[in-house]
């Protein structure tokens, strides 16, 4: 026997997120998009104000420097000033750099820095001139201030570069960003702290919610209370409310199935062991036969009980769940009429297709409707008198779908009450339960529509009124 592979080991389970959490970790995001953005901004505004700054003092220190220098005997003296130096001693830790040239680049004073490589000279150019280069290795900033001089003695143009490393440049612009940095971090996180308030606040009621639902009984579908509550909140328990509504609707359908099946099922199936019984010890053919024929006719009475419960538990299943499409009420009562039923339950009976050409369009599920088309006509046929006829026909702002017979009717107050569960007219013959009227109700009910008990004059007519559609909906 060999040993069977090992499983693959079981990833664990990942827990999603709380909304608290998801919400908070958006806010952290664009907390810290923000905060990157600024500092960025505001790291390239500092070194810009830095670079202004001391290109003024490097400026200031070599306009000193020229403005010291002097001819004297055909030749270019300069005086270095101190003022120069205390300038540039404004950055203390950097390193320094000045030299001055005369017209061939001949230096008359100062360092003389081979790695230092300053642009070409602009003829005739007299404007300060900046430049980056390295000094010593490190970079470094430099101006460059050309003084004319015209003179019997001396002609031309003398130089003065002044530069000096970037150290307190660098220094300032970090200063400058980590003083707006800082603030700007306490009050993100300040907006941190104040956001995990603001959303934990906002999503009390979620949790009041998820504590009333936690308490209900497994069987109260009751609409959940919506006043006081955020618009977003509402709209998601009113939702809510209308699926727990159908669901109630659904359940009740089945608890009105369970309630019908034991107190109908009860007698019949009680009649007929009744009957089997007296079969059984009945030594008299003719007395068997009469039995077997009540037996029979117990047996069909229950098989229309059963077909009449189920057909009641599924149109209000459908009338729930099944879309609704437009319906030509002229094609339900020329299928019923076309099914054949009728000629089961009474072959004697004349039946008459009464529909015109134009359409009695409504919006509805075809085969509800169609049980309770079939639901009238054997009712008519089972209490009625012939001719029985069906048709459909548009009413104003309502579409009918009606059966009527040659017979007189229920009296007003018997009819008053035709619709409700089990209950008969007094014509009703044994075999009748009682629910063939109670589904048409149910479909008027879930449509939209109603049920009307007509006497035109001659005969009994009960109709299916339902809105119409217009006539132009396209049949699916």
């Amino acid at each position: 026997m060999t040993d069977s592979p090992p499983l693959p080991p079981r990833r664990p389970t990942r827990l999603p997120s709380s909304l608290a959490a998801r919400v908070l970790k958006a806010v952290l995001l664009i907390l810290l998009a923000g905060g990157l953005l600024v500092a960025g901004s505001t790291l390239y505004n500092g070194r810009l104000a830095a670079r202004q700054s001391y290109d003024r003092i490097l400026l200031g220190a070599a306009q000193d420097i020229a403005g010291s220098i002097r001819i004297q005997n055909g030749r270019p003296l300069v005086d270095l000033p101190v003022s120069a130096f205390e300038l540039l001693a404004q950055a203390p830790d950097d390193r320094i750099h000045y030299s001055v040239r005369g017209p061939r680049g001949r230096l008359i004073t100062g360092l003389d820095e081979t790695d230092i490589a300053p642009p070409a000279r602009r003829s005739g150019g007299v404007a300060p001139e900046f430049f980056d280069a390295r000094l010593n290795g490190e970079p470094a900033r430099f101006v460059r201030v050309t003084r004319r001089f015209a003179e019997r003695d001396f002609s031309g143009g003398i130089s003065v570069t002044v530069g000096q490393t970037l150290r307190a440049r660098q220094a300032m612009a970090v200063g400058l960003t980590l003083d707006t940095v800082l603030p700007m971090l306490l009050a993100g996180l300040a907006l941190l702290v104040m956001s995990w308030i603001v959303i934990r606040s906002a999503l009390r009621p979620l949790e009041a919610l998820s504590e009333d639902l936690a308490g209900r009984d497994p069987y109260d579908l009751t609409p959940v209370p919506t006043e006081g509550l955020p618009r977003e909140l509402t709209v998601m328990l009113e939702a809510m409310n209308r699926f727990m509504g159908r669901l109630d609707r659904q359940m009740e359908g089945m608890r009105h199935l369970i309630s019908d099946a034991a107190h109908q099922l009860r007698t019949p199936v009680a009649a007929i062991r009744v009957q089997a019984e007296a079969m059984q010890d009945q030594p008299d053919a003719g007395l068997r036969e009469r039995a077997l024929t009540r037996l029979l006719a117990r047996t069909r009475s229950l098989g229309t009980l059963l077909d009449q419960l189920l057909s009641r538990a599924l149109v209000s299943h459908r009338t729930e769940s099944a879309p609704r499409a437009p319906l030509d009420l002229r094609e339900v009562a020329l299928e019923v009429v076309e099914r054949g039923d009728h000629e089961l339950l009474a072959p004697a009976a004349e039946l008459r297709l009464e529909i015109g050409e134009d359409p009695v369009m409504v919006r509805a599920d075809a085969f509800s409707v169609g049980e309770a088309a079939k639901n009238l006509l054997v009712n008519a046929l089972k209490h009625g008198q012939t001719p029985i006829a069906i048709g459909a026909e548009r009413r104003g702002s309502e579409a009918a779908l009606w059966v009527m017979d040659a017979g007189p009717g229920p009296a007003p107050e018997i009819a008053a009450r035709l619709g409700q569960r089990f209950e008969r007219s007094a014509t009703s013959r044994e075999d009748s339960a009682g629910l063939g009227l109670a589904i048409v109700a149910s479909v008027a009910t879930a449509f939209g529509g109603r049920v009307a008990l007509e006497y035109p004059g001659q005969g009994f007519r009960i109709a299916l009124l339902l809105p119409a559609a217009p006539d132009d909906a396209e049949v699916s």
